[in-house]
This record gives C-alpha cells, sequence and structure tokens, in this order.
C-alpha cells in the first residue's frame, strides 16, 4: 500500500494522549530505553508519520517522541522511535509486542503494540527502502550500486540491546536506533567509508532512513548485508571454553580483522596526533572517572593509588615529548561486536560506539589502543563465565589477539605498555560501576583486573 503522511497535526497529537497511559507504563520496561530509575512525567511528539492508510485491519505509526524525566532542567529528554501498529485483536504470536488495550480517541477499541514484532510492518520498512519512499519527514534512501529483492520475509531478532534489529530472509539484517539524536550516526558514516577503501571485514550499509526534522538531520536505521549461519564472537568463545578447546587461532584471526579496519579507518578518514595539550583533557577525564568511580563503589578505594599511577605515567610521557596518532575507532570493541562465517572469516559490526557518550565525544579520534582494551576485557569476561575455564585460557587469547594485530598494522600494542595499561585501565574502572550498579553478582570479574592494572607492571 502507498504510505501517507501525517505530521504533528492536532489528530496526531490527540492519538498519542490517548496512549499516554500506556507509554508511560510500557517505556521503562524494555530493554533499549535509557531512562530507567526515573518516573516518566510526559511526552512530546517529534514527529508522527502515518505509514498505511487509516482504516484497514492494521493502523501504522512511526513516532519520534521525546520522553521527560527528572531532573528536567538538566536534560530535554531522549527521543525515541518507535513503530507502533493498531489491531482490533493481537494473534498469540504477537503477545510479546503489546502495549496495550485504547480506550479512547482515534483508535479507541483497538490493541496497539511494538509493530517491528509483526512481519508484516516490518516488511513495510523494507519496500519503503527498497523504493528509496519519501514520507512525510522521512527519507528511505538506498546505495543505487545496491539492489533489494521485494517480498522478503521478515522476523525480529530476540536479543535485544540498546536498538532493535529485524532479519529479511537471512539477505538483510535492518538495525533500528531506539534512542535517537541529531546529526551523523557512526553507524552509518564508518561502515560508508569502509566500503569506499573496499574493507571487507564490514559489511557496507545497502540503505538507510533518514528524518529531516527541524532542518536537523536524524539517522532512524541503518539495512546491511546479514552474514546468514555466522557466529556471534562472544557464544562462540563461550561454546569453545565449555568444551575445553583451544581458542588462540581465533583470537588471533581477530586481531589480523581489527587491524584491518583500522587500517582502513585510517586511509578513509583524517588522522590527528596527540601530544601533551591533547593528552593532558584525556588523561584529566579518566582521572575524573576514577574519582567518581571509587565514591559510587567503596571497592576501588584500595586500588585507587595504584590505578590512578596508570594514567600518571602516561601524563609524564606525554610531558617527555611523547606523541600518539589518533584516529576514527570502532568505540565499543568486545566479542559480541564480532561475527565469524562459516568459511571463518571475521567481521565487525555496531560502530554505534558506546549509546552513553553524547555522538560528538563518540566521532572524536581516539587511539586505536582503546578498541584493543576493550577487546582484551572481553577476553577476561568470557573466562569468568565458564567455570571450567583453563587459567591461562583469557592471557593466552590476549596475546594471541595482539599477535594477529601486529601481523597486519606492524605495531603490537604491547610494545606501548604504558599506553596499554592506561586505556585498559579505564576501561576495567568503567566495568566496576557498571557491574555494581545493574550486575553486582559480576563485579570480582573487573575487580580481578583492578588488582592486576593497579601495579605499575601488570603483565
Amino acid at each position: 500500500m502507498t504510505p501517507v503522511t501525517e505530521a504533528v497535526t492536532p489528530s496526531a497529537s490527540t492519538t498519542l494522549d490517548s496512549l499516554t497511559p500506556l507509554l508511560r507504563a510500557w517505556l521503562p520496561r524494555q530493554r533499549w530505553f535509557a531512562g530507567k530509575g526515573r518516573p516518566v512525567t510526559g511526552f512530546t511528539p517529534v514527529a508522527v508519520t502515518q505509514l498505511l492508510p487509516r482504516g484497514g485491519r492494521l493502523d501504522l505509526f512511526h513516532v519520534l517522541l521525546r520522553v521527560h524525566q527528572p531532573p528536567e532542567s538538566a536534560h530535554p529528554g531522549d527521543c525515541y522511535q518507535l513503530l507502533i501498529g493498531a489491531r482490533e485483536a493481537l494473534p498469540p504470536r504477537l503477545a510479546p509486542a503489546l502495549i496495550g488495550h485504547v480506550t479512547r480517541g482515534p483508535l479507541a477499541g483497538r490493541t496497539v503494540y511494538d509493530a517491528l514484532y509483526d512481519r508484516r510492518p516490518a516488511e513495510v520498512l523494507l519496500e519503503a527502502l527498497r523504493t528509496r519512499a519519501r514520507v512525510g519527514g522521512l527519507r528511505f534512501e538506498r546505495d543505487p550500486r545496491q539492489e533489494i529483492r521485494p517480498h522478503l520475509v521478515a522476523r525480529m531478532l530476540a536479543a535485544e540491546q540498546s536498538n532493535s534489529s529485524v532479519v529479511y530472509g537471512d539477505t538483510f539484517i535492518l538495525k533500528l536506533f531506539r534512542r535517537v539524536v541529531p546529526g551523523v550516526n557512526p553507524d552509518l558514516e564508518l561502515p560508508q567509508a569502509l566500503a569506499r577503501e573496499g574493507c571487507p571485514r564490514v559489511p557496507a550499509p545497502t540503505a538507510w532512513l533518514r528524518a529531516e526534522l527541524a532542518e536537523q538531520p536524524y539517522v532512524l536505521a541503518v539495512l546491511q548485508p546479514f552474514v546468514s549461519g555466522a557466529a556471534d564472537g562472544w557464544e562462540l568463545a563461550l561454546r569453545e571454553l565449555a568444551k575445553g578447546e583451544d581458542f588462540t587461532a581465533e583470537a588471533r584471526a581477530l586481531g589480523r580483522a581489527t587491524a584491518e579496519v583500522h587500517t582502513a579507518l585510517a586511509r578513509a578518514l583524517p588522522t590527528v596526533t596527540l601530544g601533551r595539550a591533547q593528552l593532558g583533557p584525556m588523561v584529566d577525564g579518566m582521572t575524573e572517572r576514577l574519582t567518581a568511580a571509587v565514591q559510587a563503589v567503596p571497592a576501588l578505594g584500595p586500588y585507587e593509588r595504584g590505578l590512578r599511577s596508570a594514567y600518571t605515567a602516561l601524563a609524564e610521557l606525554a610531558a617527555g615529548g611523547r606523541t600518539w596518532t589518533a584516529q576514527r575507532i570502532h568505540g565499543d570493541l568486545h566479542l559480541g561486536q564480532c561475527l565469524r562465517a562459516p568459511s571463518g572469516d571475521w567481521s565487525l559490526i555496531d560502530f554505534e560506539g558506546e549509546p552513553a557518550r553524547p555522538p560528538a565525544e563518540r566521532r572524536l579520534p581516539q587511539p586505536t589502543v582503546r578498541d584493543i582494551a576493550g577487546m582484551l576485557r572481553s577476553f577476561d569476561y568470557a573466562a569468568c563465565s565458564v567455570s571450567s575455564a583453563p587459567a591461562r585460557w583469557a592471557h593466552d587469547c590476549r596475546a594471541a589477539y595482539c599477535s594477529g594485530y601486529a601481523e597486519v598494522s606492524g605495531r603490537d600494542p604491547r610494545t606501548d605498555p604504558v599506553l596499554l595499561r592506561a586505556f585498559e585501565t579505564d576501561k576495567a574502572v568503567y566495568e566496576v560501576v557498571y557491574e555494581a550498579r545493574h550486575r553486582p553478582d559480576w563485579l570480582p570479574v573487573p575487580l580481578s583486573a583492578i588488582r592486576r592494572l593497579a601495579v605499575s607492571d601488570p603483565h
């Protein structure tokens, strides 16, 4: 059907008003909702787009909704992307998608739900991308060199993180961003740059969804080829650990893949030199995060002095004239952001960076060791997740990963131990705070790394 557009008109506002009680209860329960622990005080519609004609068996709305939570004076509210469907009744297969039953307004008597779970609404999005549709402020865009076959069957992936993903016929995967901000999104920008460089380690974007709102661009979704039969790096590592299998060959190959991506990004986008003036604010930020972490997690207290020495050692090198190169990086690299195809080739995915960081910060050039530190910490986490893990499993994987990285880049991260220690310490401190707040049972994992990193020669 031809999509129908609806701006934030009085009727659209009335529709959303009638959904407010339902959304107020439903949103905080979603895995991707970032404002957990704070009450929802209200909503402001940013844009409402009707994607199917009204009056049929299915109503379909694309909604950008600003959610207000205290302290409102310090933050205008996060903007979330929703695909809301309305039916007379939901079939049992859509029970997990239920938002609620509407009692007033234009949708009174209907049941509203998260339409990404539903095959037909998800296929409406793919068809719009295939035909490069323009619907209201939505811009469905596609690389003209890539084709999208019609009538691919959609299925939503069950494992949700900070975003939602739909697979189409084992051919494409659509990543729909839930919390959206204006500006360039690295999860589109960096894969496009890598595609221009011919880097095979990252699936090239096939299509994407943007919105132009008040002269501000938003990237809302990205469609990429689906690596059929691929194994998630985290799940693969846990399986091999459980079987007692060696993982060093995979770790070495993953190191090579990481270096290929870093090398291609350095060719595609500008690099900068970091000296004393640039390292100062970076070290200050690490130190401030440590101070806040010690206040939040008293278990860090005995190690604070040793951890701080990791940062002062880096500052001293910079004061002595040492410089480093910074470039665009992945920004949130770990085993779960890597896929191994049945051929054995590794791919890196999810270049959005850490969702909690502001977009401008995520796009700043960084030393590549920040990505490397994230992966090294991931090996530690995997080893601690399996009780039967050999004592040296993480150590051997870390070494193999660094060796593989050096084979491609010509630079072994271990030859710059001060820089590596500082970034691994910063990552472990972040992990301690996260686990203390969200998964206290996991706190011993980063604390074991903290004890190692607090000494001047952690290796």
